[in-house]
């Protein structure tokens, strides 16, 4: 019966993964993978912790615990993972006095990118991000015809941007590129998410443009020069592009550069 119980939790546990995995959620998967003396759980017990600090499961609850949420916590932010060795006694004040080794793992390794625009170059943009493990979210007003396999590829956020920008996750791994039709309303949507935790946030257009929105948030009093210098505009590497497909490979390598610098860092 015991051992009944213990399958039923462990695959209960594999199911929450991939329903998180599903829905992007950033979480951490705990994990201990050896104990000596007396210890709360044991080897292989499991937890999963959201960014919200809600749990799924435990790894034995008390100080321990909250310990190992906090460790989560961090994990989830850096998108790093890391084993870590508690000693219940002289770390944590705990009188069973064993000794806990956890592994704590991202659960969502890539990162979300968040395309605002589902035109030519959003979409030439997603085709080449899906193979490099990024999550694709469009957000967009508009009626756009994709086909079965974007639809199956990606998620889409339809309606208002900003009623949209409001309900959705932003952390310090989310990228997010503006390609909207209007210049307006990418000005709008840099200005919301400039406030928004992200890993990048660059805006397409002409330098003129550039300049003038660069100028409106400064006249706005939200943004100081060292804030806006951290968007990337006009977007992408400064190669000489042309076509949609071009356009989106300049916009994917300053992505990739960005992601594989934060890693190293």
């Amino acid at each position: 019966m015991l051992s009944n119980l213990k399958h039923l939790y462990m695959n209960n546990i594999y199911l929450e993964i991939e329903n998180i995995l599903k829905q992007h959620r950033p979480s951490a998967l705990c994990l201990i993978t050896e104990t000596k003396g007396s210890t709360p759980r044991k080897t292989a017990s499991k937890m999963i912790v959201f960014a919200n600090s809600e749990i799924i499961g435990t790894v034995g609850g008390g100080a321990i615990e909250k310990q190992i949420i906090a460790d989560a916590l961090q994990v989830i932010e850096n998108n790093t993972p890391i084993k870590k060795m508690y000693q219940l006694e002289t770390d944590l004040n705990m009188h069973c006095g064993g000794m806990m080794e956890v592994y704590i793992e991202p659960l969502l390794q890539s990162n979300n990118l968040y395309i605002f625009g589902a035109g030519h170059v959003g979409r030439a943009l997603a085709k080449f991000a899906k193979d490099l493990d990024f999550n694709i979210s469009f957000f967009d007003w508009r009626e756009i015809n994709f086909t079965e396999e974007e639809i199956s590829d990606y998620r889409f956020i339809k309606g208002d941007f900003f009623e949209s920008i409001e309900k959705t996750i932003f952390d310090v791994n989310t990228f997010c590129v503006i390609l909207t039709p209007s210049h307006e309303f990418d000005e709008q949507i840099l200005s919301i998410l400039g406030k928004k935790p992200h890993a990048y946030l660059g805006m397409i257009g002409s330098k003129r443009k550039v300049e003038v929105a660069k100028k409106n948030l400064l006249q706005s009093g939200m943004y100081s020069n060292e804030e806006i210098a951290r968007f990337d505009m006009p977007i992408g590497i400064p190669i000489s592009v042309e076509t949609p497909d071009e356009i989106a490979i300049s916009i994917l390598a300053k992505l990739i550069d960005v992601r594989n610098s934060k890693n190293k860092s």
